[in-house]
């Protein structure tokens, strides 16, 4: 098994180079779902906007075509020897058939519409993960304090700590500055 601290590049990292790390990646990760959503949107988009059209289309179809192409079938039923209020009756019916169909069509595209199931997923995954970490609680002003009376007594890790302190400040405006 192979330890974690020791892969390349571990001693030379801060906890502010860390954490600055460590909030990129996470707006990498918030990118990237976002990404994925507008992706899976931009295709339910799209269907929508194909059933949208069948819809107009039939709208369109009824709007203009039904005055003339009816008085025209009307008449030529009316020749074939059939009545005229029969006639027309037979082509409205036919006009409203035809709409019927089309209204389907447009009804089937959009029942394909589905959510966004990846991204739906992929952010529930990342909010357990994001459950179950656990925030490192900031130093208190009384912390700061002691290590900088055991910086004065002479403690080594004290000094490091205190010199590495800059480090989380600059993490902490990084932080502030990718949000």
């Amino acid at each position: 098994m192979s330890d974690p601290g020791n892969y390349a590049g571990s001693t030379d990292r801060s906890i502010g180079q860390l954490v600055a790390s460590a909030t990129a990646e996470m707006s990498a990760l918030v990118h990237d779902e976002i990404a994925l959503a507008k992706a899976e949107v931009r295709q339910d988009v799209k269907r929508g906007a194909i059933g949208s059209a069948a819809f107009i289309a039939a709208g369109v179809l009824l709007l203009f075509t039904m005055p003339m192409l009816s008085f025209g079938a009307a008449y030529g039923i009316h020749n074939l020897g059939l009545g005229l209020a029969w006639s027309f009756l037979i082509v409205a019916g036919a006009f409203i058939l035809l709409a019927a169909l089309i209204a389907f069509i447009g009804l089937r595209k959009f029942k394909k519409i589905k959510p966004p199931e990846k991204s739906i997923a992929s952010a529930k995954q990342t909010a357990a993960v994001l459950q179950k970490a656990k925030p490192h609680p900031r130093p208190s002003i009384e912390a700061a304090a002691i290590i900088e009376r055991s910086a004065v007594s002479g403690s080594s890790l004290a000094k490091k700590s205190i010199e590495s302190g800059s480090g989380q400040d600059k993490a902490g405006s990084v932080a502030r500055s990718s949000t």
